[in-house]
């Protein structure tokens, strides 16, 4: 009965991450458009705006940008990056105080309580008139995220503690992140041309207040005061000047920023450098997901054999991403650009998937076995890639340059890499160091510690 209600817990957790990042992606064919309609709505635009929509259906900018002109287009431009931003940044606010949070009142009633407020946020994209309203459902969106995401993983992490299920289960939410990501623009903008703009939110909603009713009938908030029971966990504090879990928290912002940086930049890009159709923009980042879900497979293998090379995989992951970044600016066709694009998320899914079970780890034998704060630390990391990516890139874009931008994040990850050396001594104590805490609390100490010792220099 344990295994199944954990399996089902585990389903809720995916659900709501996928959840998560369709939502996060499903405006990027919608929003342009939708934009432009408010502005015809406020005279700024006249009837031409409601024609570019029309004409436009799910997400074609050029025919707006053939009607605004230069000044609003650009404006149109700042509005989006600010609009995508809003969500990583209200969310890098409130994580340290979910995180801790987390901690105190245990797994279940943040995630419920993320779940709903999503779930208003969703709501309220469906039916918002204006801007600001967008704007506000996209921070509130952040503000479920911060407690959803980071009480999903952690409880996916208290309720997998052994090796290497949690490894499992951990890939399992990665691969669900990544098709949400990943499908959610063709969803948006095939339910936006064909239902209008209201049905694809409409249809997120729908499956955000199923999966809060089934975590609802699983794990009741009131049968959470067993967390009462369990012990304190170490303040978040504390956790981000330990130094391993520093450098993972370095590498998961560091491997995120690529594609951070590359999805509000490389549209642009491709239409100006390859002439690139919106059929292909649209389709760009698809492909990916088989290499991502082919990394997170691979690695689960792996560290399952090899479980002391988890700072090898995520170096490894960092190493192609960085190769793959710099390949980027020298593709001149649709379907050059696939391959750098796939490299690039199949890197992400060796280091995240080798990271966050890395981060209980670390968690478990340096400190005390509960999860909130150590993956709010994650989801910061995240969180600081996705935040700056849709204000700074295209800055950077315009001042230095795409392949400048490519050739940056590639060096910086390609330097990064050696970095995880730091973590090789850990994950090889980690069969050893976790029976010697066991056993420590049952056995004489000084006799144990003597005999480990020897075991350990023979």
């Amino acid at each position: 009965e344990a295994r199944r209600q954990r399996r089902l817990l585990l389903v809720v957790v995916c659900v709501a991450l996928l959840l998560d990042n369709m939502l996060y992606m499903v405006i990027v064919p919608i929003i342009p458009d939708y934009i432009a309609a408010m502005r015809g709505r406020e005279g700024t635009a006249g009837p031409s705006a409601s024609a570019a929509v029309n004409e436009s259906g799910g997400g074609n900018r050029s025919l707006l940008q053939a009607r605004y002109p230069p000044a609003a287009g650009g404006n149109e431009d700042v509005q989006i990056g600010v609009l995508f931003a809003s969500k990583a940044m209200l969310q890098l606010l409130v994580n340290p105080l979910s995180g801790t949070l987390i901690d105190r009142v245990g797994y279940e009633a943040p995630l419920l309580a993320g779940l709903a407020v999503m779930f208003l946020s969703t709501a309220t994209f469906a039916f918002a008139e204006n801007y600001a309203t967008l704007f506000a459902a996209r921070s509130l969106q952040g503000l479920g995220s911060a407690f959803a995401d980071t009480a999903g993983i952690a409880l996916i992490a208290d309720r997998y503690a052994e090796e290497p299920a949690r490894s499992r289960a951990l890939g399992t939410a990665l691969a669900c992140i990544s098709f949400g990501s990943l499908a959610a623009p063709p969803f948006g903008g095939v339910l936006y041309e064909f239902a209008g703009k209201r049905v694809p939110f409409l249809v997120l909603a729908c499956v955000c207040l199923l999966d809060g009713l089934l975590l609802l009938a699983l794990a009741p908030p009131c049968a959470a005061g067993a967390r009462a029971n369990m012990p304190v966990g170490t303040p978040i504090h504390r956790l981000m000047v330990d130094p391993y879990i520093a450098v993972v928290a370095g590498a998961l912002a560091t491997c995120n920023i690529p594609l951070a940086f590359l999805e509000p930049t490389i549209a642009n890009w491709m239409k100006e450098s390859m002439g690139a159709s919106e059929w292909e923009v649209g389709l760009t980042w698809l492909p990916a997901f088989f290499p991502h879900v082919l990394g997170v497979y691979v690695t689960v293998r792996l560290a399952a054999a090899y479980p002391h090379l988890q700072w090898f995989y995520g170096a490894l992951g960092m190493a192609i991403i960085g190769a793959s970044s710099c390949l980027v600016p020298a593709c001149r066709n649709f379907g050059q650009v696939i391959i750098p694009l796939c490299g690039i998320c199949f890197g992400i899914a060796l280091v995240d998937t080798a990271l966050l079970p890395t981060l209980a780890f670390l968690v478990d034998v340096r400190h005390v076995s509960v999860y909130g704060s150590v993956y709010a630390i994650a989801d910061i990391s995240y969180s600081v890639a996705y935040a700056l990516g849709p204000i700074v890139a295209g800055q950077i874009v315009h001042t230095m340059g795409f392949a400048q931008l490519n050739l940056g994040m590639g060096l910086a990850n390609v330097l990064y890499a050696p970095v995880l050396l730091f973590l090789k001594n850990v994950c090889q104590m980690k069969p050893s160091h976790s029976e010697r805490n066991i056993l420590l609390e049952e056995g004489p100490k000084g006799l144990y510690d003597t005999i480990k010792m020897e075991e350990r220099k023979g």
